[in-house]
């Protein structure tokens, strides 16, 4: 998996600077070419360079993906260990207001969040939206975690020595999920990049003049039998990238 991941970041990174196409330029003598040697990939319908393409498109999930995941870790072990270590009317509250969350059509609000994203900022709007609602699901486990934190004898000498709460929370109680928050930083990248490559399937995500995978798979499904490597190359990257970090996680999780 980490073999996988680091060949996909460096095809990634170094991939703009080994072809002499840009994902932005069109080769209108090359309309829907298979691969050539002037294109690698091939050419899509209006003549932009596959590779190319691809590239940036796994830029965009990886970007995503990444920063995403830590986003929604970060939010979500700050908000569960609270909820856990705040007895009383306030964990009640914070409990009602996860349940609360945890109803709400989180797909509809990030179409609805990236919705008036344009231009090449698309991406920025869809991470900030993923980490806005992804990490209400995972609060609620953290929190079912911490409650046994809470009971521990260096949380109660932290208390009897006067530690502020946010010293607890962020020196005892988090440090201790560690194992747990990094293997749902990894895992969470795949449900990042499932979510960007879905809503842009459907349109609600990045835009053209960028691309995603889910924004070149859209345009592939539709040519799948006479240009079949429009729709297999971002799909293969995507179904590299997922199944790298899976095996990552799950090496972790052993």
């Amino acid at each position: 998996g980490l073999v996988v991941f680091a060949l996909l970041g460096l095809l990634a990174i170094a991939g703009p600077f080994v072809t002499p196409w840009s994902y932005d330029d069109l080769d209108f003598r090359s309309l829907r070419q298979p691969p050539t040697p002037a294109h690698w990939l091939g050419t899509d319908l209006v003549g932009a360079d596959m590779f190319a393409l691809a590239v940036r498109g796994l830029g965009r999930s990886l970007m995503i993906g990444l920063i995403a995941s830590i986003g929604i870790t970060v939010i979500a072990a700050f908000v569960g260990t609270a909820i856990a270590y705040f007895e009383g009317w306030r964990e009640n509250v914070g409990v009602w207001l996860i349940d609360m969350l945890l109803v709400i059509p989180t797909f509809f609000l990030l179409a609805i969040m990236v919705t008036g994203a344009s231009g090449t900022n698309g991406w920025v709007w869809l991470t900030a939206a993923l980490m806005l609602f992804g990490w209400v699901g995972y609060a609620r486990v953290l929190r079912s975690i911490a409650l046994s934190l809470r009971e521990r004898e260096y949380i109660a000498a932290a208390r009897f020595m006067g530690a502020r709460s946010l010293s607890i929370l962020r020196r005892h109680m988090i440090p201790n999920l560690g194992s747990i928050l990094i293997i749902h930083t990894v895992l969470g990248v795949v449900y990042a990049v499932q979510a960007e490559t879905g809503l842009s399937f459907l349109g609600f995500g990045i835009r053209p003049p960028d691309t995603s995978h889910g924004v070149l798979i859209r345009a592939g499904s539709g040519t799948l039998l006479t240009a079949p490597w429009m729709f297999l190359v971002p799909a293969g990257l995507l179904l590299a990238l997922c199944f790298s970090m899976t095996m990552i996680g799950d090496g972790l999780r052993d």
